[in-house]
């Protein structure tokens, strides 16, 4: 029997809770003046960026926070409806909406606030003393983003506008928002607080994040304008974007946290609403951000979006203001008496009612999800949430139009009261809650000071520690505050250093009053006479890292004791003693067969200039000068020549016996014999002209480079002139290719020894090496030239000895039975014999 009664209660209990209340129907109320309110019942807009028309704003999730705001209206309200001594026998009346944090969703029923009394229009006059809109006056709305749209539109009419919220220091200005109040004080007071709290701990070098909004920017910008007064040094300025949906968003706050790691701040000021402040905190746990001091405000230091980050706690200490206010005496009993009542059909059915009366279908309060919760789910934030704020500002308007009406302690005289005429008494009369007096100041505002507060973690549960308060001065209570650091020790913040000498100080954040010391670069040295710069070093000098002076740059060339310059040296003398041995091996055998037919005495002079050539190696190893550089080219040129000018004799013979055989008879005296070293001879002076254009346009000329080596200056040669070395280099070339033309398609019977082959093989290196050379040598630009210089010099020497002089060494010593005269006939005697026959 139990059992079917136990899931009898069950089912029952459980349809009870998911029916829906009448909360929704609370918030509208008529009565002999009706005040406006405006409430962030909800958040996060739904598709607010593809509203393509002008259509109403919907928000996605309850706010809690802004319900219980509305219910602390309600409640002030209902206390003066109650009340025998503040308006007695008039009824003031309530019409609340949502603002959803959003401007355009606060200008609608804003608008609705504005239209005359009994209507649904708003009247365009000349005149507006005598208009009578449809609210006395308006309570909210929280942000400062949204008073500053909708304070222009009631400062209009003259509307009485009370925030219990809004902070932005901009709504201090009377001239522009001559009728916005306010009930807590502007940010000029938090940042007063916060510079006093850093200057309390002595932090002197800290980050700032602001949110993109009015909240984040006039907090920020105020912070900024008195910090440098007070010595503190602003390491980095960070930035949390509007839209945390955007894909750019994410690499922007990560962004940011880089910075704060790289600036190494320990203490961290954050200016911004919920939502970016948790969106700003979680990043800096998945990033691992070590543990820092985070100085916050109320906007988001009570808000459980931040709390309920998971891993909150390894975020270090979260230290802030919070207004400080008192706690409303029967509220919460009050709320849980609605929450009860809201689910009675009685209660219900008045509520509607009054709604009716209301003219309710003209906007709706947009708060149909209030219908869906229960008194569980609000329970745990009004402990937290600050009534006072929305409490003393509906008491402030009762007791202005209290005034204005002439009521006394018993009754109140039935008279119309414009809205405008409450500003008066708003203006210069103080008020009095709860026994606490309120006096709006100048700036239509109340400061009611601030509490220091610290999260305190036990056992995963958050708290609210009070370790201080602020209104005129701070009050700190440091043995009650623990730091969650790093290193468990008291957090602290280095903004000056001593630098060492060769360091220089750096300014550190967007203040002067910080410092960096840095090494003064290299090629720069640190000097006593002007500390604020490192001063560069004279060309000819050069100075490590951190230095107090310059040194002498050492020079830099290819020394005679380099490993490579000592191979290229025993290279060099290898082929000088190849060279020498295959002369004095001529010489001896100059009357042979062979060496008549390599050219005879012409020979013996081809290889005395291929000797030179290999000694001329050595200008280029040791230090260079102006004259050493002019004459390098110059010695190259002719002593190649020499040895190509016999190449180019013994070329022209073998094309007029090979190619013109009845012609050689009467040509072949001009390259035989004596006439032969005519030929040379013309060679040369032809090659001595080019040289003295090389001269006349531009030698090469000593270079010094000291940007290519840090500590050394590079000498070298360096070519002053293409067109000149092209010249004195050119006429070589035309001479090497008339003979590789000349030899190229030369053709000897298997019988006899084949000399053009020898030539066309010396050339053909010739032309192979060059072409890397002049690849290389016009791009490299270190002590490598001259290396490549000696090398092309000592290849295209080897090259010529390897393939003409050699094989025929080969001959005189190895196969002497081949050095006859029928091997190597080629003379114009016997080739007409041959003919005759």
């Amino acid at each position: 029997i139990m059992v079917p009664v136990l899931l009898l209660c069950l089912s029952v209990g459980y349809a009870a809770a998911l029916k829906p209340t009448c909360l929704s129907a609370q918030f509208r109320r008529p009565g002999d003046y009706i005040l406006g309110g405006l409430f962030p019942f909800g958040a996060d807009t739904v598709n607010l960026t593809a509203r393509s028309e002008p259509t109403l704003v919907v928000c996605e999730r309850l706010f809690i926070n802004g319900l219980i705001w509305a219910l602390g209206m309600k409640f002030a309200i209902d206390e003066i409806n109650n009340s025998t001594s503040l308006l007695p026998g008039v009824k003031l009346g309530y019409d609340m909406y949502d603002t959803c944090f959003e401007p355009l969703a606060a200008l609608q029923p804003s608008l609705l606030f504005l239209t005359q009394n009994g209507t649904t229009g708003i009247g365009v006059l000349c005149n507006y003393t005598d208009y009578q809109p449809r609210v006395t006056a308006v309570i909210g709305p929280h942000k400062s983003e949204l008073c500053l749209v909708t304070a222009k539109l009631f400062s209009f009419l003259s509307i009485p506008q009370v925030s219990y919220g809004a902070t932005s220091e901009k709504l201090s200005n009377t001239k522009t928002y001559p009728s916005f109040y306010r009930t807590v004080p502007s940010d000029k007071n938090l940042v007063k607080a916060v510079v006093l709290l850093l200057n309390k701990f002595g932090w002197n070098w800290i980050a700032t994040v602001r949110s993109d909004d009015e909240y984040g920017r006039g907090a920020q910008e105020h912070f900024l304008s008195i910090a440098g007064n007070h010595n503190i040094c602003i390491a980095f300025e960070g930035l949390i974007p509007t839209d945390l949906a955007d894909p750019e968003a994410k690499n922007h706050l990560e962004d940011t946290i880089q910075s704060i790691i790289k600036t190494k701040v320990n203490i961290i000021v954050l200016f911004a609403l919920s939502q970016p402040a948790r969106a700003l905190l979680e990043h800096s746990i998945r990033m691992g951000l070590s543990k820092k001091v985070w100085i916050g405000t109320e906007a988001w230091m009570l808000s459980n979006r931040a709390a309920s980050i998971p891993n909150i706690q390894s975020i270090g200490t979260v230290l802030g203001f919070i207004l400080k206010a008192r706690t409303v005496p029967g509220f919460q009993k009050y709320v849980a008496d609605l929450f009860t009542s809201v689910q009675q059909d009685k209660f219900c059915q008045e509520s509607k009612e009054f709604n009716h009366l209301m003219n309710s279908n003209v906007l709706e309060t947009q708060c149909k999800q209030c219908d869906h919760i229960s008194l569980h789910n609000v329970s745990s934030r009004l402990s937290h949430s600050q009534i006072q704020p929305v409490h003393v500002a509906v008491y402030s308007v009762a007791h202005a139009l209290h005034r204005a009406l002439g009521c006394t302690h018993q009754a109140c005289p039935k008279a119309p009261v414009r809205s405008w005429q409450l500003l008066h008494f708003m203006n210069t009369l103080p008020f009095e809650v709860n026994g606490q007096s309120f006096l709006f100041d100048q700036s239509h505002g109340t400061n009611t000071g601030y509490k220091l507060i610290v999260w305190s973690w036990k056992n995963s549960t958050l708290t609210y520690l009070p370790v201080g308060h602020y209104k005129d001065s701070l009050y700190i209570n440091k043995s009650q505050i623990q730091f969650h650091t790093a290193d468990q020790k008291d957090p602290t913040s280095e903004c000056f250093t001593e630098c060492q000498p060769g360091q220089l100080r750096q300014i550190k954040g967007y203040d002067l009053c910080c410092y960096d010391c840095t090494d003064c670069p290299e090629n720069t040295f640190w000097s006593t006479k002007d500390s604020s710069t490192c001063t560069p070093c004279p060309k000819h000098q050069w100075s490590p890292a951190r230095s107090t002076q310059c040194y002498d740059c050492s020079e830099r060339y290819l020394f005679w004791n380099e490993p490579v310059a000592i191979a290229l040296l025993t290279l060099m003398s290898i082929t000088v003693s190849l060279t020498g041995l295959t002369a004095v091996l001529f010489c001896k055998n100059l009357e042979t067969p062979v060496v008549q037919a390599s050219g005879g005495k012409l020979s013996l002079f081809a290889l005395f200039t291929l000797m030179l050539l290999c000694l001329s190696c050595c200008l280029y190893i040791g230090k260079p000068n102006h004259k050493l550089c002019m004459i390098q080219q110059i010695v190259y040129a002719l002593c190649l020549n020499g040895c190509f000018s016999t190449f180019f004799i013994k070329s022209l013979e073998i094309t007029l016996v090979t190619e013109f055989p009845h012609c050689a008879p009467t040509f072949l005296h001009w390259v035989t014999q004596s006439r032969a070293w005519f030929l040379v001879a013309l060679c040369l002076l032809t090659e001595c002209l080019f040289c003295l254009c090389y001269v006349h346009l531009g030698p090469d000329h000593l270079r010094a480079d000291y940007k290519l080596l840090p500590t050394e200056v590079l000498l070298l040669c360096d070519t002053d002139s293409w067109v000149a070395f092209a010249l004195v280099h050119g006429y070589n070339a035309c001479l090497a290719s008339v003979c590789f033309l000349c030899t190229f398609m030369v053709q000897t019977s298997g019988k006899k020894y084949n000399i053009a082959r020898g030539i066309t093989f010396a050339i053909l290196i010739y032309f192979i090496t060059w072409i890397f050379f002049i690849a290389i040598f016009a791009t490299l630009d270190t002590v490598l030239k001259p290396v490549t210089q000696i090398s092309t010099i000592l290849t295209i020497s080897l090259g010529i000895l390897g393939t003409y002089y050699i094989p025929k060494c080969n001959i005189i010593l190895i196969k002497p039975d081949l050095n006859t005269v029928d091997y190597f006939q080629n003379s114009m005697k016997e080739e007409p014999e041959e003919d005759s026959q």
